[in-house]
């Protein structure tokens, strides 16, 4: 924490950590082994290849113009309601968690586009930033989702089981953003108007501009949900059917497929940097008895399960103030999922609350990811205007970590279904 805080980046912190103390633990031998290993096994992992293609799902799916078309066709369906803009950002950006696994890239594409059409027609600039940066985070949720991937690797669950676990969760997500949205500008309509109403033949015609999107999702969830093919056959398959979109709308230069490569390898390169680096200190923890003794402690805690959890959920609001969402998930969960488990809750259901929590993680002062990604698309509108704007869409998201935790079958019915 203290290196965190002085400025490194967390998977070197993690693995100089890590390496220091396996070597005071074991020896050099011990550390040599460990630093030799790790970074080979999980670079060399069939499960993580799935990782890249969902970023490079993302790329593409933005350069076919998808959060434009998406945009356009919410505004038309929920234009004219208090809040018509805002509404139509979070629904928009839902559609768009759909193409693109990653919850920074959503709200940084959503905020190019949404932002400034919503500072245009008088809205507060505090619920427009603000809303962008809250609705990109439903990417970690709706499927494919990277950090539900990463969620499934560390804790041995079914990738494909989880991304449709998180299907209910984030059109839930959507759904109370939007009713925040509606209420607050029902009551102050200075927050933001609402347009003149869309006829019903310019809605229709709207929607043929999402149809390659509707379909590609319908490809990749039925095909999970029906053990047709693997999240990472999903990911290869999703990738292409993105690819011949942005190609075949004309949308899609040299330069630009250069660019999606490229930035899909550097963010790969960055996500698989910080698993290992993690992994690494998590040997460490395994060598120096740690995880065992948590667990033990944790297990023999005369409180019940539900305040056990509530604790857990607590660490990770504190914890995620100050740590990435991939590695706060990374180092808490080879300690908290054998406890959670022990407690006897669902593995899937926690999944969804894990991802839930690296939501939050997401849009948390001060490394609120997502706010710095929406304040490098947009000018005029200050970091501490964003975190403003993210209060009222904070209040929601504990209010569906609420019902999660009352209703577990909201994530738990459609992997019921599956075959």
């Amino acid at each position: 924490m203290i290196l965190v805080v002085l400025g490194t980046w967390i998977g070197f912190a993690a693995a100089l950590v890590g390496l220091i103390g396996v070597t005071l633990i074991r020896g050099w031998g011990a550390m040599g082994g460990v630093a030799g290993f790790i970074p080979f096994s999980v670079t060399a992992s069939f499960s993580l290849s799935v990782i890249p293609l969902f970023i490079l799902m993302g790329y593409f799916a933005f350069y076919a113009g998808l959060t434009r078309d998406l945009f356009s066709t919410a505004r038309s369906w929920f234009g004219h309601f208090p809040g018509g803009l805002a509404i139509a950002t979070t629904f928009g950006s839902a559609g768009f968690a759909a193409c693109s696994g990653s919850s920074t890239a959503a709200a940084a594409v959503m905020g190019k586009v949404a932002i400034p059409e919503m500072l245009r027609y008088n809205y507060d600039s505090k619920l427009a930033a603000g809303s962008v940066a809250c609705s990109g985070t439903i990417a970690s949720m709706i499927p494919p989702s990277v950090v539900m991937v990463i969620y499934g690797i560390i804790t041995e669950q079914s990738v494909g089981t989880l991304l449709i676990a998180g299907l209910l969760p984030g059109i839930l997500e959507a759904v109370l953003y939007s009713g925040m949205i509606y209420v607050r500008c029902r009551i102050n309509p200075s927050l933001g108007g609402a347009l003149p109403k869309s006829s019903w033949m310019e809605r229709i015609l709207s929607l043929r501009g999402i149809w390659g999107m509707v379909v590609l999702m319908v490809i990749i969830l039925g095909g999970l949900y029906m053990g047709v093919f693997t999240p990472t056959e999903a990911g290869g398959i999703g990738a292409f059917g993105a690819l011949l979109m942005a190609v075949g709308l004309r949308r899609l230069s040299f330069a630009q497929m250069k660019e999606s490569l490229l930035e899909t390898g550097k963010t790969t390169a960055m996500i698989f940097a910080t698993v290992v680096g993690v992994l690494v200190m998590l040997r460490f923890f395994a060598l120096s008895g740690v995880t065992g003794a948590f667990i033990d402690v944790m297990l023999n805690a005369p409180w019940p399960p539900l305040a056990i959890l509530s604790f857990i959920l607590f660490i990770y609001l504190i914890l995620g103030m100050f740590v990435s969402a991939i590695g706060m998930l990374m180092l808490t969960l080879p300690l908290v999922f054998p406890v959670v488990v022990g407690l006897g809750y669902d593995p899937i259901w926690f999944g969804i609350i894990a991802v839930r929590m690296a939501e939050i993680a997401f849009i948390t002062p001060p490394v609120g990811i997502n706010v710095y990604a929406v304040k490098s698309v947009v000018s005029g509108i200050t970091v501490e205007d964003i975190f403003k704007g993210t209060f009222w869409f904070l209040g929601m998201d504990i209010f569906n970590l609420v019902l999660l935790i009352a209703f577990p079958v909201i994530a738990l019915w459609l992997p019921s279904m599956m075959r």
